[in-house]
């Protein structure tokens, strides 16, 4: 059984409570963040567990690194306060279960790299940045055994994670691979924040996506002609699990030669793509998450953004349209890489 470590004593003397006053969504000053972060501790009703739009910030904001929105999350699931309908809920992890066959088991030379679920978006490890990566990804029979799990934080269901994460993590132990470079920040964040929180033991070492480009680009530094383009970088929730590997983002720009554009919905200030907020049962939900949608792109347009740069698959889908009719081109950083060192790319 596998149990949150999170530190009571540690949270009831913070003096700050950045976790609930810096949240972007909720309107919350330090004396009711102590008194809602209480009643969350304590297992009661909190307005903070309805309201929650599962953006996974508290998790960077929390200076003693304790876990909030994973409290949040287990609390919500406890009191049956899920943020999604029931039948969304249900719907979701049916569609995610692993294991519904054998995975096939090869033992890996080099260095593994984890699509996850996303195998049908191979055609971004192509090229001299992935030479001598093994892909690790869901089968031809879409039987999910490496799909982390993690997006039933959305849906407030650590069981499901729990019950799930152990056999997942056996799978990839068991191509005998000593590092995994995971594709999505998600998978990263599993392994390196969530699998630790909950006790898990993690037997080899994740690489974030964008620590290995950049040392890839480092090693093909000869080769790389600067881009010049102004470009803005949607942050993904996930992203907010892994926060010391968020400044390869400026590095690998710097390193291709384009320019961050100066904006407000940046580094800890992002806002999420609204994807979530968009399935919430909460009244006025889809217009919240529209409405966060637009802040965030004028935003960029404002700032001169030409490219808006993404990892997360799911917000490319949920609003790289969107950008594109504002006349930004949405790009994985993958193929912003890729671009620079003269390949050409999906886009």
């Amino acid at each position: 059984m596998h149990q949150l470590q999170f530190d009571e004593n540690a949270c009831f003397a913070c003096n700050s409570y950045d976790c609930l006053t810096k949240c972007q969504y909720l309107d919350i000053d330090i004396d009711t963040a102590q008194v809602e972060m209480g009643k969350i501790i304590n297992g009661e009703e909190s307005f903070v567990l309805k309201d929650c739009v599962t953006c996974y910030a508290c998790e960077e904001y929390c200076p003693n690194g304790n876990h909030p929105f994973y409290l949040i999350v287990s609390q919500q699931e406890a009191l049956n306060l899920a943020p999604l309908p029931d039948p969304l809920i249900k719907r979701g992890i049916q569609v995610g279960i692993p294991f519904r066959g054998e995975p096939v088991i090869n033992e890996i030379q080099g260095t593994a790299l984890n699509l996850g679920v996303f195998s049908q978006l191979s055609n971004l490890t192509q090229g001299k940045l992935f030479e001598g990566t093994t892909l690790m990804s869901e089968d031809s029979r879409k039987m999910f055994h490496y799909f982390c799990q993690l997006m039933y934080l959305h849906f407030a269901r650590t069981s499901t994670i729990n019950d799930r994460l152990e056999k997942i993590i056996a799978t990839i132990a068991a191509h005998k691979v000593d590092e995994v470079v995971h594709f999505h920040d998600e998978c990263y964040g599993t392994y390196t924040s969530y699998a630790p929180a909950f006790g898990f033991d993690v037997p080899f070492k994740s690489i974030h996506l964008f620590e290995f480009l950049y040392k890839r680009l480092l090693e093909l530094k000869d080769e790389i002609k600067p881009l010049g383009y102004k470009v803005a970088y949607q942050r993904p929730c996930s992203s907010r699990l892994s926060s010391d590997k968020h400044p390869f983002v400026q590095k690998i720009f710097d390193l291709i030669g384009v320019e961050a554009v100066d904006r407000e919905y940046v580094d800890e200030n992002a806002l999420c793509c609204g994807g979530t907020i968009l399935g919430l049962k909460k009244k006025g939900s889809r217009q919240f998450a529209v409405e966060i949608q637009n802040r965030n792109i004028e935003d960029m347009k404002n700032a001169g953004a030409q490219i808006c740069v993404f990892n997360c698959p799911a917000c490319m889908q949920t609003i790289g349209k969107p950008v594109a009719k504002k006349g930004i081109m949405p790009m994985f950083m993958s193929d912003l890489c890729r671009l620079a060192i003269g390949e050409k790319t999906t886009n």
